[in-house]
């Protein structure tokens, strides 16, 4: 009777494990740790590159726009934020700089 009494009361007793992830803060914040680093924190390194990209950018540069058009860069005012873009041979549009994306068409890629 009093090994039945013992094995009820060790079995009730939770583990250090049990102790840690048993608590539903502990889970919770475990969840956002988790979500910092696989989403929350690329995207910002993402966004950086770009801004970096943004702010680099010099005439002759091959770019892309969040329309999808490809072009090169002609001409830049840092003032109003406004690229000149050139599509084709006469046609050249602006756009704005936010706007403007790194051309990974033109750079060799690895593989």
């Amino acid at each position: 009777m009093v090994h039945i009494i013992l094995a009820a009361q060790t079995a009730q007793e939770p583990g250090v494990l049990g102790m840690i992830f048993g608590n539903p803060l502990v889970m919770i914040l475990l969840m956002f740790v988790i979500l910092y680093f696989f989403m929350i924190r690329p995207q910002n390194k993402r966004r950086k590159e770009i801004q970096n990209f943004q702010n680099s950018l010099a005439e002759g540069t091959q770019v892309f726009t969040s329309g999808g058009i490809y072009g090169t860069v002609k001409k830049i005012d840092l003032a109003s934020g406004i690229v000149e873009v050139k599509i084709a041979d006469g046609v050249i549009v602006k756009i704005d700089k936010s706007c403007v994306y790194k051309d990974t068409a033109s750079t060799p890629t690895q593989g």
